[in-house]
This record gives C-alpha cells, sequence and structure tokens, in this order.
C-alpha cells in the first residue's frame, strides 16, 4: 500500500541543515493498523507527511499502491489525496462556521458527490461514530472527543485507502483517547482501511498492530503485536 524506498529528509533554515530522515526504507501493507513511534524529531510525523504526498523527500522515493509519488504534479498529488488519502490532525481542523455534518460532507463536496448522497453517507458514519445527533452542532458547541470523531468520520466517509492520523490523542484524556482508538480499530476492520499513525502515546502504540521505531531520523525497530 505504502512505501518509502532510501527516504532522506534534509530541511535548511538561514544556512542551517537539519536532518529529519536518514535512508528509510519501509512498507506498510493494506488493512494494516500500524504506529509510527519515536520522540519529538524522531522523523515521524517527516514521514507521515511524505506517505501523505505534504511533503517530499531530499532523496529517495515514496510510492503509494506502486505509484512514484515524486513523479506527479501539484495537480495530480492533490486529486491523489482527494481520492486516496484521509487525514486525522492533532488540532482536529474542522471548519468552525460548519456543522458537523457539513464537515464530515466537505471532502465528499470536493470529490463530486451528489448532495443527497453526501447527506446519507455523512449521517450513515455520524451515527458509526456515535454523533448521529450532533450532526447539526458546530465543532465549538462539541468537546474535544467529540470533534476527534467527526474528524475520523471526515477522514473515512469517502472511502480512502489510507488513514493518517497524527497524533491523534495528543489533546485527549485517557479515557476519551481509549473510546477514539477503540473506534478506529473497529473501522479499520469493517472497512479495511488502512490506518498509520505518528504517536508518542504509549495507548495507541499498545493498541496498534504493529510498531515502527524511529530515533534520529532512522527506523531502529520494527515489531507485530503479539497475537
Amino acid at each position: 500500500m505504502l512505501e518509502a524506498t532510501d527516504v532522506s529528509k534534509v530541511y535548511e533554515t538561514r544556512g542551517v541543515e537539519t536532518v529529519a530522515l536518514q535512508g528509510v526504507t519501509l512498507s506498510i501493507g493494506g488493512g494494516e493498523f500500524t504506529a509510527l513511534a519515536g520522540p519529538s524529531g524522531s522523523g515521524k510525523t517527516t514521514l507521515l507527511n511524505m506517505f501523505g504526498a505534504l511533503d517530499v523527500p531530499t532523496r529517495g522515493m515514496i510510492r503509494l499502491e506502486g505509484q512514484d509519488l515524486g513523479a506527479l504534479s501539484a495537480a495530480e498529488l492533490a486529486h491523489l489525496r482527494l481520492l486516496k488519502l484521509g487525514f486525522i490532525f492533532q488540532a482536529y481542523n474542522l471548519i468552525p462556521v460548519l456543522s458537523a455534518r457539513e464537515n464530515v460532507e466537505f471532502v465528499m463536496e470536493l470529490q463530486g458527490v451528489p448532495g443527497a448522497e453526501r447527506r446519507q453517507r455523512a449521517m450513515a458514519m455520524l451515527g458509526e461514530v456515535g454523533l448521529a445527533d450532533m450532526a447539526e452542532k458546530r465543532p465549538l458547541e462539541m468537546s474535544g472527543g467529540q470533534q476527534q470523531r467527526v474528524a475520523v468520520a471526515r477522514a473515512i466517509v469517502s472511502n480512502p485507502r489510507v488513514v493518517l492520523a497524527d497524533e491523534p490523542t495528543a489533546n485527549l484524556d485517557s479515557k476519551t483517547a481509549e473510546k477514539l482508538l477503540d473506534l478506529m480499530q473497529e473501522m479499520n476492520q469493517r472497512h479495511q482501511v488502512t490506518f498509520l499513525f505518528s504517536t508518542h502515546d504509549p495507548m495507541v502504540i499498545e493498541k496498534s498492530r504493529r510498531t515502527v521505531r524511529l530515533r534520529d531520523g532512522r527506523v531502529v525497530d520494527d515489531e507485530l503485536a503479539a497475537a
């Protein structure tokens, strides 16, 4: 599903170079529920952004379903993100002037899904995340956990091949975080969507079926959870 081959990333700021990734080679299969784990500065978010076609490597290759992302134009990458990728961010990134339902509908609207179908799918997905009764509430009328569940619904409803989640539990208390992770596990199994997390949260790591650990821009461990 996702492949990184000898990927390195160097950022330059005012003549000072910062090495974020160093020769990372990694494959993520379809249907996985995998965590990229490591401390701040380990390179996990940079790698997640590469897989999400939000950043490009200084050296190496990123592929999605065998397609070299480096060979695509900006417009082609935007189209790929729209059709194949779902994103869940630490800060929720909901549109504050839209209701929960309208936020969930937003990506489908960009995809050109007809209005009646958008509404039906959005309401069904809000039902799956337990928020059907809050469909017309705006983000500021909801708790952090509720907002993040709307973000999960938005990421899943457009039928992406992969959902990329950057520190999705960082702003949540432990009980809410656990409920959210259980929900994402259920959706991973029900919809067969690949989930890839960037995290340092032990709970996310514990619930993941595979953990890839990074340190100083390199993969230092890659382990499967015990059956």
